[in-house]
């Protein structure tokens, strides 16, 4: 059985195959096609998708139960106060009862030993929707976003990351390199990119040619940039924090003379939610940015994770759109 925990733990064809089934259903959800959105909705008529969520979310709890809902499934939200997960109850006695009942379980935790843990124990697919570690569903819609916007089927690009060394760019820089982007990451001094990551870039910059960079230069990462992207500063769970990294991260604001350094026709990316320290109003809010294009498409990550690990059971050569076939 195939979960889905990291972008690293998929081969570079199977990511591809993520992205082109996510951009597939979109065409599909956007079509308005009657007949194709019953054939769909009946994929999954009378399953259960679990939420097990432990930490807040708009985007991920919104796509999964849409992208549940379009396949015909019921979504179950379990937020920490319904779930007894690790505080009464054992990781492997909750996993096991919960995964016995559902089809899916999608799991937004704290840390990566949680999401190890379901994966261990669940009887039924795990799709990682965030933890310390890795945010995969992210970095699926990420792609799926760049590809519209400048399609790197065509184009050889460069993305810039500038901001803190955390989850998001974990999955994304992973992503990036495994479909021949090249990746600048810049963070302040003190804060390194986890040398595990690295080490997995470094190897897919050896099969395919991709570059990575990590440095605590933002002007030297953005130079050349087709794609600018941040993230927050503060993560949850970072709260008790906030004065000390604020203050680390002064300069790492992605701005116009940040951007001066980007290719002309830039876009500007952010997972969001946005505070104002980490990206101004100008870029946020300009024509480069394509962060509301990017948040929609967290649906479509969604319903391509659905068909691939749920629906197909993990088997990557199936599907109306499969490079394997």
């Amino acid at each position: 059985m195939r979960h889905l925990v990291s972008i690293k733990d998929l081969s570079n064809e199977e990511f591809k195959v993520l992205v082109d089934r996510a951009e597939h259903y979109k065409k599909v959800f956007k079509s308005g096609d009657v007949d194709e959105a019953q054939k769909n909705h009946l994929k999954l008529l009378g399953k259960t998708i679990a939420m097990i969520f432990s930490k807040r979310s708009t985007r991920t709890r919104i796509s999964t139960e849409g992208a549940g809902a379009f396949f015909g499934a019921q979504p179950m939200f379990l937020g920490k106060d319904d779930v007894q997960i690790g505080v009464n109850e054992s990781f492997y006695d909750t996993t096991f009862v919960v995964s016995s009942m559902v089809s899916c379980i999608f799991a937004r935790v704290n840390k990566h030993s949680e999401i190890q843990a379901l994966a261990q124990h669940s009887k039924v697919p795990i799709i990682n929707s965030l933890c310390d570690k890795y945010h995969p569903l992210q970095a699926i819609c990420d792609l799926l976003t760049i590809k519209e916007h400048l399609d790197y089927t065509k184009n050889k690009l460069k993305v810039a990351w500038i901001g803190d060394a955390n989850n998001v760019i974990n999955d994304m820089a992973i992503a990036c390199l495994k479909l021949g982007l090249d990746v600048a990451i810049s963070t302040p001094p003190g804060i390194e990119m986890d040398s595990e990551i690295v080490k997995a870039g470094q190897e897919i910059c050896k099969e395919n040619g991709s570059k990575l960079e990590c440095t605590h230069n933002s002007a030297e990462a953005a130079k050349g940039a087709h794609v600018v992207v941040t993230d927050t500063f503060i993560s949850m769970g970072e709260e008790y924090a906030k004065v000390a990294k604020l203050k680390q991260f002064q300069g790492f604001q992605v701005n116009t003379e940040i951007c001066s350094h980007a290719d002309p026709n830039f876009k500007f990316m952010h997972c969001l939610p946005r505070h104002h320290e980490e990206v101004t109003d100008e870029v946020f809010y300009g024509d480069h940015s394509i962060v509301f294009d990017e948040a929609e498409n967290r649906l479509y990550a969604a319903m391509a994770a659905i068909d691939v690990f749920v629906i197909n059971k993990g088997d990557f050569t199936a599907g109306p759109d499969s490079i394997f076939n």
